[in-house]
């Protein structure tokens, strides 16, 4: 199985209005709900794809209770959150039918107490030897030390289980010096990583700085990366407007399904590219058009270079 951390999880809820428009009262024409943080949406693409998951990070209060019972729903994925006293965050984006543009509202978090981190960090250690790759994914809630996702990137290493980490800020340059085995920052959080706003120079900083691969998402425009065997650019073919919540979660789910699958990169690039634009098309996060993500998937370009080592 694979397993995916969201430290920070989330009902996200979705209002859907004509047209948006500050300082005015709106009538909104639908309401979805889902469990949410990005760990939370990775493991929903997975399971599309075929994959068992189990999920694991915190839950508490009415809204986490909320979040579990939508998890319960969802096929092959296995709900091995925390339970914490404090109330599991909302966020909320709300969709503007007529421009297609997403303003989004995310909370901040419960308070962890330090007994419960250290209940998180057992039941972590305990999920590890079953699982086939980890996914680190989202912000921390209060209370989690900075350099959490540093401990827990190590944890898994000596355990030989590959890691993915999708997070920014400090929790991600503190991260990185763990030498996870991917990180997969979009082009501004791996800027303020590095300090370089060329992509392809920072992907290279930031491998120097001890990730063995980097993905850099580049919004519309596809993805960069580079690791060991060569770099390689994907590109979709063409433009796609749409709800952008959850593309980059996706694109995890396909960097992580074919790094278990023992898929070449550009194989992965392009899945994890297609999956991205189909999310945009999706109207909530954590799902994607699957007949978009079929169409575009022999369509997307990638390009690059393999190395010689």
């Amino acid at each position: 199985m694979i397993l995916t951390v969201t430290l920070n999880t989330a009902l996200d809820i979705t209002y859907r209005v004509r047209s948006l428009r500050p300082h005015a009262s709106h009538r909104v024409s639908e309401v979805t709900e889902r469990p949410g943080g990005k760990g939370v949406n990775v493991a929903r693409v997975l399971a599309a794809l075929g994959h068992e998951v189990t999920v694991t990070g915190f839950t508490g209060g009415s809204t986490g209770r909320v979040v579990q019972e939508l998890l319960a729903s969802v096929p092959d994925v296995v709900d091995a959150l925390v339970p914490i006293t404090g109330a599991t965050r909302r966020t909320i984006a709300v969709v503007d039918d007529r421009s297609g543009d997403t303003t989004q509202l995310n909370e901040p978090g419960p308070t962890v107490t330090p007994t419960e981190w250290s209940a998180f960090q057992e039941a972590y250690e305990d999920l590890l030897p079953s699982a086939s790759a980890v996914a680190l994914c989202g912000s921390l809630p209060p209370g989690v030390p900075v350099g959490a996702y540093a401990g827990l990137v190590r944890t898994a290493r000596s355990a030989g289980i590959p890691v993915l980490l999708d997070t920014s800020g400090e929790p991600l340059r503190r991260g990185v010096a763990a030498r996870p085995d991917i990180i997969k920052p979009n082009a501004d959080e791996l800027a303020e990583l590095t300090g370089s706003h060329e992509p392809l120079r920072a992907t290279q900083d930031a491998r120097r700085r001890g990730a063995r691969a980097v993905v850099t998402s580049l919004g519309a425009e596809g993805l960069l990366a580079a690791s060991p065997e060569g770099r390689w650019r994907a590109a979709p073919p063409t433009l796609v407007r749409g709800n952008p919540t959850g593309a980059g979660d996706s694109a995890v789910a396909g960097l992580l399904s074919g790094l278990v699958e023992h898929l070449p990169w550009p194989d992965r690039l392009a899945r994890a590219t297609a999956l991205s634009a189909a999310t945009v098309q999706a109207p909530v996060a954590g799902e994607f058009d699957r007949g978009v993500y079929e169409e575009w998937l022999g369509r997307v370009t990638v390009t690059g270079e393999v190395s010689a080592a």
